[in-house]
């Protein structure tokens, strides 16, 4: 009987060992392994093919080139001071201006003032020096009187303001940060020249110039660019016999004209590169029945001009839209001004509807800075009326 019993134990034991081989095998829970480094040297220390997305795209600086465009709503006080009011291009300067003060949205105030024609030289610096002390954040001058309103508009840079230049710059660039150029100024002297050349013919002439006065900036460098100009063989038969200032008042032009008559009697044309000059000048010589012995050329305004181009007074002229250069002299301001930019060599902007302009130096000046505007314009009877 026992021994029936341990051969049974033993068949029971071989069974069991043959089950257990066959069964899957269960693998007994395991806690979770202690990480080999601790989470904070993991953070530390990213893969190598982290690295290109550590710093976020917003953060590169700006591409070379760029152009800056004005956030509208700045809140900026300017002042547009012309050489002295009451003459029609710097009216229509300032509507040029007013046209980008709404576009731009500035709650701030455009003051458009400016001193008599008499006083232009005093009055312009007295208001350069006081616009600090009023509030103004920028202003914006056209220059007449030479490098005398220099310290003034380093004054006024001194005190935190921006300070513009347009139609005439500080000759020494003394305060100022840019100039808004109408036209190259070389091609200014060169246009006066073709003028002059075109009205005599190709046997040539004698003529005069009819300025505005002594100080301004932009009258002396087109002269002195037409000057330039004249040393070209292409006009050895112009000669050129007098330089005289009406001050860019009517009367004084008028007479200065007159007087230009006087005094050189075989004189067949008088060159006025200023819109009050050009004007004072045909009506003198229209007055004293000179226009077919005397013609006038320069630059001026069609609208003032049309009858003096019609009846062959004035044959032909030059100029640029005012309305335009008013409007972009205000847009590259605000932008200084708003701190949009710095007003440094290099810089492109847009300047809304004129599409997009680039801050150089200018070659005609050692120390200035200047926004090119462009082009001329050339009328006479085909397309004054235009």
């Amino acid at each position: 009987m026992r021994t029936r019993m341990l051969k049974l134990l033993s068949i029971l034991t071989v069974l069991s060992m043959l089950l257990a081989a066959c069964a899957p095998a269960v693998t007994p829970a395991q806690p979770p392994a202690a990480p080999t480094q601790p989470p904070a040297a993991e953070a530390t220390q990213p893969p190598a093919a982290a690295e290109p997305t550590a710093v976020p795209v917003e953060a590169e600086p700006a591409p070379a080139g760029g152009v800056v465009k004005a956030t509208p709503g700045q809140a900026l006080d300017m002042i547009l001071l012309p050489k002295f009011v009451g003459n029609r291009v710097f009216d229509e300067a300032n509507d040029g201006a007013k046209e980008a003060h709404a576009e731009l949205q500035n709650p701030g105030k455009l003051d458009f003032v400016g001193p008599t024609a008499d006083n232009s030289v005093a009055g312009q610096i007295e208001i350069v020096t006081n616009a600090p002390t009023q509030g103004a954040k920028a202003i914006m001058i056209s220059n007449n009187a030479g490098d005398q309103i220099g310290p003034s508009a380093q004054a006024a840079r001194d005190a935190g303001m921006t300070v513009v230049t347009w139609d005439s710059p500080i000759p020494s660039a003394q305060g100022e940060q840019v100039f808004v150029a109408q036209v190259d100024f070389d091609e200014t002297g060169v246009v006066m020249a073709d003028m002059a050349l075109e009205i005599l013919g190709a046997d040539g002439g004698k003529f005069a110039v009819l300025s505005a006065s002594p100080d301004a900036a932009n009258q002396n460098a087109w002269i002195a660019a037409m000057k330039e100009a004249l040393e070209d063989p292409k006009y050895a038969n112009l000669e050129l016999l007098d330089v005289v200032y009406g001050n860019d008042q009517s009367e004084d032009s008028y007479n200065q004209a007159l007087a230009l008559v006087s005094k050189y009697p075989d004189m067949e044309l008088i060159m006025a590169p200023t819109s009050i000059g050009i004007v004072a000048a045909a009506k003198a010589m229209q007055d004293e029945g000179l226009c077919d012995k005397v013609k006038t050329s320069g630059l001026g305004l069609p609208s003032e001009l049309y009858d003096y181009t019609m009846n062959g007074c004035v044959p032909e002229f030059a100029l640029w839209s005012f309305v335009d250069l008013g409007y972009l002299t205000y847009y590259l301001t605000y932008l200084i001004a708003s701190g949009a930019m710095k007003g440094e060599v290099g810089e492109r902007f847009n300047a809304g509807r004129m599409g997009t302009y680039t801050i150089e130096k200018d070659p005609t000046r050692d120390n200035g800075l200047r926004v090119l505007m462009g082009p001329f314009s050339v009328y006479n009877k085909d397309n004054v009326t235009q």
